[in-house]
């Protein structure tokens, strides 16, 4: 098998930019990630993991896979198992065929990743290339080179309990298309169902307005909780916006790419225009992850802390609410 590691800014679209290439087709990944539709936000209070909130950036695991294969026609197939030793064989004789594997696994369970980064975090995905004894080869695309995993380490990754839980997944491609794929209309679509999710979902805590949703919950942080839980909440929100993947703050720049991108592929100066703005909202993520951090280093707990990161996170959901609005008045 021919390997040619291309290292990537988040874990999803990585695995299938390497995937493209192995198969003979160059995608970039803010290309991906756009016609995949991959940009969204739900915060969840009613669902806690490691004990606080999930508040998510992107959205759910394998839906940009299977939405830009489908766009691009290629025929895939994701696969979830009932045992450890069928997922595992499933997926040597996958590899025996030198077809490349999406796995979606556990952070925790894979040693080649430092201490720091290695917490219960079950959505990550990464490539198996090939089998060589008990190990793998691995293409972890957050990371500059291949690495190796014993197989007993990533049985363990890919079996781990809590949310979600990955049972194995895998995904890999079948069958490419014989024609080049028009992009064009692919963006088209793509753009159309972003704008969809994000913009019409009726529960306030999804989308957009979930931002806002947010920014009321975190201002009660210091009344519904205790000090270290309020702090262990924020310190999870900023470790899901720019840790994972290329969180809340990357997600805004990965997309504000695509759509510069777009703008080139469809001659649209307004989409050029926008992605302007996005990077615009993206810096704002960025410097909201810093001020929390200040919060969480100075431990301090004043309500006054909260209610100013609260206030700057509604002006960031109300920009994203005006950008988004903007992107669905343009006429692809």
């Amino acid at each position: 098998m021919d390997i040619n590691h291309i290292q990537s800014a988040h874990c999803e679209s990585g695995v299938i930019v390497n995937m493209l290439a192995y198969n003979g087709l160059k995608l970039s990944e803010p290309m991906i990630f756009g016609i995949g539709s991959g940009i969204f936000f739900i915060h969840l209070p009613f669902i806690e993991v490691n004990g606080v909130p999930v508040s998510n950036f992107r959205i759910w695991p394998g839906g940009i896979f299977s939405r830009s294969m489908k766009l691009i026609g290629a025929k895939v197939k994701t696969q979830k198992f009932r045992s450890v030793q069928k997922s595992m064989d499933v997926l040597d004789e996958l590899l025996s065929k030198k077809i490349p594997v999406g796995v979606m696994c556990s952070v925790y369970y894979l040693p080649y990743l430092p201490d720091a980064y290695r917490f219960h975090f079950n959505a990550h995905n990464i490539v198996i290339w090939a089998k060589e004894g008990d190990e793998y080869i691995v293409g972890d695309p957050t990371l500059s080179e291949m690495k190796r995993i014993h197989k007993d380490d990533l049985a363990k990754a890919r079996w781990a309990k809590g949310f979600p839980e990955p049972a194995g997944k895998l995904y890999y491609v079948e069958k490419m298309p014989e024609d080049t794929p028009e992009l064009k209309d692919a963006i088209r679509r793509g753009i159309k169902r972003t704008l969809f999710l994000i913009k019409s979902a009726p529960l306030p805590f999804i989308g957009v307005k979930g931002i806002c949703y947010l920014a009321k919950k975190i201002e009660k942080y210091p009344e519904k909780y205790s000090e270290r839980k309020a702090l262990l909440a924020l310190g999870n929100l900023i470790r899901m916006q720019e840790e994972i993947g290329t969180g809340g703050g990357g997600f805004r720049f990965m997309y504000a790419a695509f759509l510069k991108e777009a703008s080139h592929l469809l001659n649209n100066e307004e989409l050029a225009k926008l992605s302007q703005e996005l990077t615009g909202i993206g810096d704002r993520w960025r410097d909201f992850a810093y001020r929390v951090a200040k919060i969480i280093k100075n431990r301090g707990s004043a309500q006054d802390n909260y209610q100013s990161i609260a206030r700057y996170l509604e002006e960031i959901g109300q920009s994203e609410i005006a950008f988004f609005k903007k992107l669905g008045k343009v006429k692809l």
